[in-house]
């Protein structure tokens, strides 16, 4: 099994040292360069973001500089989607996204995971578990996800959080660890 099918598969894989995993992200992170450095209005900047996001019909998507991706082929966007400035999607595992999602500037969504054990980190291994965002989900600045997180669609991220655990749907949720603070209804939508 190659260390690209162990990453897939959610298994230990050599992400530092694999020649293969090595070159994806390089060639990926170059795009990620010339679409950042290409104003908004060029045609170009849409082909690169097809080559990055082969995966995403980037006429649904808008997407602002600076943004970063890991490999890109493991990111689902839905329609609608708006990414403000500095996003970075880690995508060593699947990363999901609904439609109509809005991310506020300065969110990382992180599916790798480092061995806890020096000798094991230092050996460049980790696994990756995929984040799934529902649809219609509205994270504010600066939120943090980590790996094997879901936020059920209808929900919203205070900005700063740090969400460690999965979120249901339809409710507001902040902090650090982000939790929960009140669920959303049709009596909230006409306050």
């Amino acid at each position: 099994m190659t260390e690209k099918e162990k990453m897939l598969a959610g298994q230990w894989y050599d992400a530092n040292f694999d020649p293969k995993l090595i070159e994806e992200r390089a060639i990926v992170k170059d795009l990620c360069l010339e679409f950042n450095a290409t104003k908004m209005q060029e045609p170009r900047r849409r082909e690169l973001l097809k080559k990055i996001l082969p995966h995403v019909d980037t006429n649904t998507v808008e997407i602002l500089s600076p943004f970063m991706v890991d490999y890109g082929y493991n990111i689902y966007l839905g329609a609608g989607i708006f990414l403000n400035h500095n996003c970075y999607l880690m995508d060593c595992a699947e990363i999901r996204f609904g439609k109509k999602v809005f991310v506020g500037p300065n969110c990382g969504f992180y599916t790798a995971i480092h061995p806890l054990d020096k000798v094991q980190r230092a050996a460049g291994i980790e696994m990756a578990k995929p984040i799934v965002i529902g649809d219609d989900v509205w994270i504010g600045g600066d939120v943090t996800i980590l790996p094997g997180v879901t936020i059920g669609s209808g929900s919203v991220i205070g900005a700063k959080s740090l969400v460690t655990k999965d979120i249901p749907a339809n409710v507001v949720a902040f902090g650090n660890p982000c939790r929960v603070v009140k669920k959303i209804g049709l009596e909230t939508l006409l306050v």
